[in-house]
């Protein structure tokens, strides 16, 4: 008969691997475990959906790439009027419709152009949206363009460049997830009130001293966007800005261009009763076209 401490021993040993091995899993798991993304392209043109399905591909080689039709009937039931211009109120329901960490939004298009410095020439492109389920922000946005001189040429090019395309979104989206992960919550401060209610008594909004209008972007004109940004400033009782976040973003830069302009805006501090405050503000930007 074995001793006691024998017994005691060996029972030790097998916990200590025990132990080791579940370490070892946890480790294997969060150092592979895959990002889960969806890919749509809700404009539902046939150019939109193969570079969609291409991207889907080579990101199934390192995410978990949802299933597209799925995928689809779950972002449907988030019943998103502008996908391409969503809040990210919006945006959260959708990812959590879905199921996703991330969710990709592809809008492909082959154009014949023309200029006075050029003769007639095709272009085509893929504008993509990387959207996260997490806070709803565009997290990256991106768009490869080819020209050619003939449209399966530009088409043969944008294709070519879908593996490029797949690996760098990867890449920025990890580190996205990262980031989020360790991300603090926004401190909580008071909202413009509505009129007349109780705390709009004696209450005077913060106001610019003087006003910035947003760069409607070269990019967003070449592509005749239309589209509204949301942004949310938050003011210290100084009337100095201490946080802005888009919450309602376009892409084409005019996201950044509405950020540029609120920042280079200063403010005079919201008041109560005579005393200043800090104020979350939001501001809402309408872009379109000048000659349309």
């Amino acid at each position: 008969m074995r001793s006691p401490s024998y017994i005691i021993a060996s029972v030790s040993r097998h916990i200590l691997l025990l132990l080791f091995f579940a370490a070892a899993w946890n480790a294997a798991s969060a150092q592979g475990s895959s990002l889960r993304i969806a890919v749509l392209s809700p404009d539902g043109t046939d150019a939109s959906r193969n570079y969609a399905a291409s991207l889907s591909d080579l990101l199934a080689g390192s995410a978990t790439v949802l299933d597209a039709d799925m995928a689809v009937a779950a972002f449907g039931a988030a019943a998103i009027k502008t996908p391409f211009n969503m809040t990210t109120a919006e945006a959260r329901r959708a990812g959590a419709s879905m199921g996703c960490d991330f969710f990709i939004l592809v809008r492909a298009a082959d154009q014949r152009r023309s200029s006075s410095k050029r003769e007639v020439y095709f272009e085509s492109y893929a504008a993509i949206f990387a959207v996260s389920s997490r806070t709803g922000r565009l997290v990256d946005w991106i768009r490869p363009q080819f020209e050619a001189a003939t449209a399966p040429e530009a088409q043969r090019m944008l294709r070519a460049s879908v593996p490029k395309f797949a690996a760098s979104l990867t890449i920025r989206l990890r580190e996205v997830a990262r980031a989020e992960a360790g991300e603090p919550t926004p401190a909580k401060i008071e909202e413009i009130p509505a009129d007349g209610s109780p705390l709009a008594a004696n209450f005077r909004s913060p106001v610019p001293y003087r006003r910035i209008k947003p760069e409607y972007t070269s990019e967003a004109f070449l592509y005749e966007v239309s589209a509204t940004i949301e942004i949310e400033m938050d003011l210290d009782a100084a009337g100095s800005i201490i946080r802005t976040e888009v919450v309602r973003w376009a892409g084409y830069g005019l996201d950044e261009s509405v950020i540029s302009a609120v920042r280079s805006m200063n403010w005079r501090a919201a008041y109560r009763d005579g005393k200043p405050l800090p104020m979350r503000v939001l501001l809402r930007y309408n872009f379109k076209r000048p000659d349309k």
